[in-house]
């Protein structure tokens, strides 16, 4: 197979996005990541252009990768400064990191409002960098920023500055779609005209994603010769962010069949992604392509039916393969397939006629405002009720809730909750900073006497929206509760729904805490339940 390198440059490109910020120590990690997934190149920056930058520099040259190279970032030399005298040039021969990228002015607009240099003084000034840098020992690759504007405007000097990078030593000549404003067939067309002008050369592209089109441009200038291709994990980078390497990666190797990582390393992808996301603070869009929650989520029932009669009816690709899983979403779009695919996750038979009924059950929910496609814990809890097989952890007599607010204090709410577990009856009682967390202790203070496994059970988000806002205040309520069995262990959402909104969240929190008790009770919770 032909081989295509990917070229990184999230820690320098993509920390250009709007709110995006890592440490030195985080970027490391960030490099072993995309170290292990197989990227060759890896570009860490401009060098000593402020202190985190010298940080990182120093850190990463004790550092030892598998097989990727580190790339040190920066510009051709200065108007009127020779090459070997410019001081940011010297920092880059000086640098450990074994490769250079140079980007360069190729576009005369940038020449003469930007630069203010001659057509030749640009020309020398490309010339010169390359030079001096592959006579400091380092491999080079020259970045021909706005190339493809240039090329609009003026295809003859375009080609021009690539020669001169070329004959200097530039082991790869970078096309750049700066502004991001190519579409793929202008992009391919123009790699193929540079391949047939300068075939002696390597080609890379370097794509933004201004016109929605990073990735496919791309992919077509791949085909049309490139064998680099730059970008960015998850595609972050300034204004639209940059082409996205971890569409990019699986496109190139399981779809156009290039040789680009380890193959076995493939499966790391969806890890990866949401490894620079979680350091990044950011969520991965769930809609994102081959490693999003939803890449190969399925709602309609007749897609779930397809799947469950051969998965390439709706699905492009075998999910594992980059990583990522396959996943059934219940709603009133459901049909009957949904349903027995989540009882049997769920280790649940269910016959036709169970399953009809649940199906029915499942739609007049949502009808009601209920939305089980974040709510797992509550429609495994359903499927559970509609076959016989849900116990309840405790019989329920009443609850109440108490907030006072008086003038110079702060608010206080209690809870008393008054339940019956097997023969026993509780009357508990709990202060909270909520009426949600006063139940929760009051609920937690009566049942863990039973089920001492509920305890390590954290509540992790809380999320309401109104429905039917027309009503106003009037309006119903849709509570979901995200939990978590410890501080590393799974976690789940649960809903509950009414007018009011203590009473949908009482019935979300039964429903987690019922939920966490049926996929990891004990045998002595278990007896509990049965008697």
């Amino acid at each position: 197979m032909t081989a295509v390198k990917l070229y990184d440059t999230t820690l320098r490109d993509g920390m250009q996005g709007q709110g995006m910020s890592l440490s030195a120590a985080e970027k490391v990690r960030v490099v072993h990541a995309l170290d292990q997934l197989g990227v060759q190149f890896i570009e860490a920056g401009f060098p000593a252009s402020n202190p985190k930058e010298a940080e990182l520099f120093e850190l990463l040259a004790g550092e030892e990768l598998r097989q990727a190279s580190i790339c040190a970032f920066g510009m051709t030399r200065r108007r009127g400064v020779e090459a070997e005298k410019d001081e940011a040039l010297r920092l880059l021969a000086a640098t450990f990191a074994p490769a250079v990228t140079l980007v360069g002015k190729t576009w005369s607009l940038h020449l003469e409002k930007v630069t203010k240099v001659s057509r030749e003084e640009n020309l020398e000034m490309i010339g010169e960098s390359v030079a001096y840098l592959v006579g400091e020992g380092k491999r080079v690759m020259y970045d021909a920023e706005h190339f493809f504007d240039a090329w609009g405007d003026d295809r003859d000097y375009s080609l021009e500055c690539l020669r001169v990078a070329h004959d200097s030593g530039a082991e790869v000549l970078v096309l750049c779609d700066t502004n991001g404003a190519s579409l793929p067939d202008q992009v391919g067309a123009a790699v193929a005209e540079v391949r047939s002008e300068v075939p002696e050369a390597e080609l890379g592209i370097h794509c933004h994603n201004d016109a929605e089109c990073g990735v496919a441009n791309a992919l077509a200038a791949v085909t049309a010769g490139a064998r680099q291709v730059q970008g960015t994990v998850n595609g972050y980078g300034e204004r639209c962010g940059n082409s996205n390497l971890i569409s990019i990666l699986p496109s190139l190797q399981l779809k156009m069949g290039y040789d680009v990582v380890p193959a076995e390393n493939m499966e790391e992808l969806s890890s990866v992604s949401h490894f620079v996301a979680d350091l990044l603070n950011v969520p991965v869009d769930p809609d994102q392509a081959y490693v999003g929650r939803n890449a190969f989520a399925h709602k309609g029932g007749m897609h779930v039916a397809g799947i469950a009669a051969d998965a390439r009816t709706f699905e492009h690709m075998d999910p594992e393969a980059v990583g990522n899983s396959r996943s059934v979403l219940p709603s009133e779009l459901s049909g009957k397939a949904t349903v027995l695919a989540r009882a049997e996750e769920i280790g649940l038979e269910l016959d036709e006629q169970t399953a009809r009924d649940a199906v029915e059950a499942l739609k007049q929910k949502e009808h009601d405002g209920y939305h089980y496609e974040a709510a797992e814990a509550s429609f495994d809890l359903l499927l559970r009720r509609e076959a016989g097989q849900y116990k309840p952890l405790f019989t329920f007599e009443s609850f109440k809730v108490q907030t006072e607010l008086r003038a110079g204090e702060r608010v206080e709410t209690e809870a008393i909750v008054k339940i019956r577990v097997g023969d026993e009856r509780y009357v508990t009682v709990a202060e909270g900073n909520g009426p949600v967390n006063a139940l929760d202790k009051a609920l937690r203070a009566a049942i863990t006497r039973h089920y001492p496994e509920l305890d390590d059970i954290e509540l992790t988000g809380y999320r309401v929206r109104i429905l039917d806002t027309a009503h106003g205040t009037g309006a119903g309520t849709r509570v979901l509760l995200d939990s978590r069995r410890g501080e590393a262990g799974d976690s789940w959402g649960s809903i509950g729904v009414s007018p009011n909104i203590i009473e949908a969240s009482w019935e979300a929190l039964v429903d987690s805490l019922a939920y966490a008790f049926q996929n990891g009770n004990s045998a002595e919770g278990q007896r509990a339940a049965d008697e």
